[in-house]
C-alpha cells in the first residue's frame, strides 16, 4: 500500500503531429511538459479526520436522498438527470435554458449546438447508469462515445493519440496543465480502474479521488470534463450509495467551480483532501437543490388538478404527468410515451392548453410544440441557484 504522491511532469520536445494540426502553422520546436500520473491502485488514503467524517455524512445523505423518491422515480429521476448533465456541460460553458433542452430532445425537432452538446452528455449519462455494474475501460470508453457521437473529430469512444492541454495556446509549450503522453493513458486507465474496484476505501472519498485521477489522465482529446463527471454517477451507483435516482453532484460543483478547479490542481500535487472537501459540499448543495426542484415540480403539478376539465379516464391527465419530466412535447413524443396516436394528440393537449399549462409553438417546419412555461421556469431556477456562488 502506498501514499498519494504529487504528479511528476516530463520534458519532451514539441512536435505537431495527428489531426488536430494537420495544414496549421505551428512552431516546430519548444519543450512541454506532460504529466506523469502516480500510480493509485494501492493508495492508502489518508484524509485529516473531519475531512472524513464529513464525507461519511455526505454519503448517508446520497443514500437518505435516493431513498426518499423511491416511489416516485418516474418523474423526478428523468429530470434530475437531465440536470445533472446540463451542469456538468456548464462547468465547461456550455449553457442552454432547458427549453432549448428539451426541444433538443424531441423527436424530429431541432437542435441549437450548445443543446445538442448538453442532450449528448444526458446520453452519457444515461450509457454511465447502464454500465455501472462495470466500471472498467471498455465502459469509460462508451460513455465517451455517446457524449461525442456528434463530434468525429475527437475520435468518440477512443484514448487519443495525441498530446492534449488546459491554458496556454495553440500548443502545449507553457500551458497550464499537460495531460500524460498517449502510451501511457491505457496503463493509467488500468490503475484508475483498480482502484475504484477496491472495496476498502470509504465511497465518496474514493469516488472524489477517482475523479481527479481521471482527469489527471485527461485520456480524450474533448470531453473529459463531462466524461469524468459522468464517471462520478456510475460510481455512485457501484457503490450502492444510489440505487434510483441520480444527484446533481456537477450541480453542486457549479457554485463554486474555482475550488473545484484548485481541488483538482491540490490533488495532482499530492493533497487528496481539497478534491474530497469539494466533492463533500457539492454533494449537500446538490441534494438541497433538488430537494427544492422537486417541491417545486410537485407543487407546480398538483396546482393543475384543479385546472384540468378532462375525464378521470383521459389520458390527458398522462400527459400532465409527463409534463413534469418533459416540458416540451410533441405529437410524436406523446406517441413514443404514452403510446397515443399523432392524429388524436390534439385531443389531449387542447384541454391543457386552455387551462393555461401549457403553450403551443412550433420547432421548425411543421413540427407544432406544446410548452409548459411552469416547469422550464422551475428547471432554470434550478440552473440559476446551482450557478450562484456560495
Amino acid at each position: 500500500m502506498t501514499s498519494l504522491v504529487a504528479v511528476v511532469y516530463e520534458d519532451v520536445r514539441w512536435e505537431p503531429q495527428g489531426r488536430r494540426f494537420a495544414g496549421e502553422v505551428l512552431p516546430r520546436y519548444g519543450t512541454y511538459h506532460p504529466a506523469v500520473p502516480a500510480s493509485i491502485a494501492d493508495l492508502v488514503l489518508d484524509l485529516p479526520s473531519p475531512v472524513a467524517a464529513h464525507a461519511e455524512s455526505a454519503s448517508r445523505e446520497i443514500a437518505r436522498f435516493d431513498s426518499e423518491l423511491g416511489g416516485e422515480i418516474a418523474p423526478f429521476g428523468a429530470v434530475l438527470l437531465r440536470s445533472e448533465s446540463a451542469a456538468s456541460s456548464q462547468i465547461e460553458n456550455l449553457t442552454a435554458s432547458a427549453r432549448a433542452i428539451a426541444e433538443a430532445e424531441l423527436p424530429g425537432g431541432t437542435a441549437k449546438r450548445n443543446a445538442e452538446s448538453i442532450v449528448a452528455n444526458t446520453a452519457a449519462m444515461q450509457a454511465a447508469l447502464a454500465l455501472s455494474d462495470r466500471v472498467d475501460a471498455d465502459a469509460i470508453l462508451a460513455m465517451h462515445r455517446a457524449l461525442m457521437v456528434n463530434e468525429p473529430r475527437h475520435a468518440p469512444g477512443e484514448f487519443r493519440t495525441e498530446p492534449v492541454w488546459i491554458g496556454g495556446g495553440s500548443t502545449p509549450i507553457g500551458a497550464t496543465f499537460v495531460g500524460p503522453r498517449h502510451d501511457l493513458i491505457p496503463g493509467a486507465i488500468g490503475d484508475l480502474v483498480a482502484f475504484a474496484q477496491r472495496t476498502d476505501v470509504p465511497a465518496l472519498a474514493q469516488i472524489a479521488v477517482g475523479h481527479a485521477q481521471f482527469e489527471t489522465i485527461h485520456p480524450f482529446t474533448d470531453g473529459n470534463g463531462r466524461t469524468g463527471r459522468a464517471l462520478v454517477q456510475a460510481l455512485l451507483r457501484n457503490k450502492g450509495l444510489t440505487r434510483q435516482v441520480t444527484v446533481p453532484v456537477s450541480a453542486g460543483l457549479l457554485a463554486d467551480t474555482s475550488a473545484y478547479f484548485a481541488a483538482l490542481t491540490s490533488y495532482r500535487d499530492g493533497d487528496a483532501a481539497p478534491i474530497v472537501q469539494s466533492f463533500t459540499q457539492a454533494t449537500f448543495d446538490a441534494i438541497a437543490n433538488g430537494r427544492r426542484l422537486i417541491a417545486d415540480l410537485r407543487e407546480i403539478r398538483n396546482s393543475w388538478n384543479d385546472a384540468i376539465t378532462a375525464r378521470s379516464d383521459s389520458a390527458t391527465w398522462k400527459v400532465a404527468d409527463l409534463l413534469t419530466r418533459r416540458p416540451v412535447v410533441n405529437a410524436a413524443l406523446l406517441a413514443r410515451e404514452l403510446g397515443i396516436e399523432s392524429t388524436n394528440a390534439h385531443r389531449y393537449l387542447n384541454p391543457l392548453t386552455e387551462a393555461g399549462i401549457l403553450v403551443a409553438s412550433t420547432s421548425g417546419p411543421r413540427n407544432r410544440v406544446w410548452r409548459s412555461p411552469e416547469v422550464l421556469a422551475a428547471l432554470d431556477a434550478f440552473a440559476e441557484r446551482a450557478g450562484r456562488r456560495s
